[in-house]
């Protein structure tokens, strides 16, 4: 399949440039996709879609401050940073703005968020195929402590506002059970839920359980081939507990559902699932790796039943997975998806990382 048959046209005041006043204050499409029926709610309905004995998986990864800033001492010209994958103590991948104009060798000297200089320095040792500079930071005994006083939350691109960010992206870009500290993007389905939601859900009987998956480039990196089956994604770090693994087999044995909150719980899920023959249960001790899977039509999937997200970027692979989900094991899940992010568009919904949910049974 080719990138451009994932692209679609979105108008811009579509993009959700701000949460809602609400955590859980969201629109929420139903898509099913035996009838391929759409039908259109709020996402506090979602309460009541697993039925008691369903299991939720939310993916725990806490955002970082990723995002920094320092200067040239050379030139005094401005560097910003953004901490993707860690390789060691004080050694990151990193994106870096301007990039181009760095060399191995080159120095930077991080800002507070005062933009004062502060005693750390950066050092880029190289770059790799993607122009992502290998810093090595100094000054310091661990860069991440540092992260919370002169770090920044990394917004996504497409959130474009005059004023930067505002009080309240650091809490809401942030979801309400986020624990270890490693993404340097939300996942962004979770930002709905709310404690009362989950606590009501519990009390329904419905079971939750939690991965981690630290996003990083393998979830929002742009798929640059042409055709889609030539891409490569980024390893990302994972991990699932011998309870998260109990809980699936438990609920698939008494007959209930996996819902998976968000694709990258959805990553997770399916590559342990991909390490087992179909049917079998997932050994019941504790999965910790990186994963570089990439879902796509016409993938099948044998954790995940049902799957809450958000409205994914034009030729993503997240809108790549979805159009796997629509219809496992066949190429027709491309159209139903493509079609239903057409009555999203004409229903105005709010897209992206503060936008609505989606929900696929």
């Amino acid at each position: 399949m080719r990138r451009t048959d994932f692209n679609y046209e979105l108008p811009e005041e579509l993009i959700a440039q701000r949460p809602t006043d609400r955590r859980d204050g969201a629109r929420l499409l139903v898509l099913y996709r035996q009838t391929k029926e759409v039908i259109h709610k709020s996402f506090t309905d979602f309460v009541d879609i697993p039925a008691p004995g369903d299991l939720l998986i939310l993916n725990n990864s806490k955002v970082i401050p990723a995002r920094l800033f320092g200067t040239k001492p050379e030139t005094g010209g401005g560097v910003e940073l953004l901490l993707l994958e860690e390789l060691t103590t004080n050694e990151w991948w990193c994106m870096l703005k301007p990039g181009k104009r760095l060399r191995e060798g080159s120095q930077i000297r991080i800002l507070d968020r005062s933009k004062v200089p502060t005693p750390i320095n950066g050092e880029l040792l190289g770059k790799n195929l993607d122009g992502h500079g290998h810093i090595r930071f100094s000054g310091t005994p661990n860069i991440l402590e540092n992260l919370v006083e002169f770090g920044e939350t990394p917004l996504p691109p497409y959130i474009n506002r005059a004023s930067g960010l505002s009080d309240s992206d650091p809490e809401r870009y942030q979801t309400v059970f986020a624990h270890p500290p490693g993404s340097v993007a939300a996942p962004t389905a979770g930002l709905h839920f709310t404690p009362q939601i989950l606590g009501a859900m519990r009390a329904r009987g419905v079971k939750i359980a939690e991965v981690t998956l630290h996003v990083g480039l393998g979830t929002f990196a742009p798929v640059k081939a042409d055709e889609i089956e030539d891409h490569e994604m980024h390893n990302e770090r994972y991990v699932m507990s011998a309870n998260t693994a109990q809980a699936i087999n438990e609920t698939k044995a008494a007959g209930g559902k996996v819902f998976s909150i968000g694709t990258t719980s959805v990553r997770v899920l399916e590559t342990i699932g991909r390490e087992i023959d179909e049917g079998d249960p997932i050994p019941e001790r504790d999965h910790e790796g990186k994963t570089n899977i990439f879902i796509h039509p016409p993938a099948k999937f044998r954790i995940v039943d049902h799957l809450l997200t958000n409205f994914h970027l034009p030729e993503s692979t997240l809108l790549m997975l979805l159009s796997a989900f629509a219809s496992p094991g066949e190429m027709e899940g491309r159209e139903t998806i493509m079609s239903t992010y057409q009555q999203a568009i004409a229903e105005r919904y709010r897209f992206f990382s503060y936008g609505d949910a989606m929900l696929i049974l």
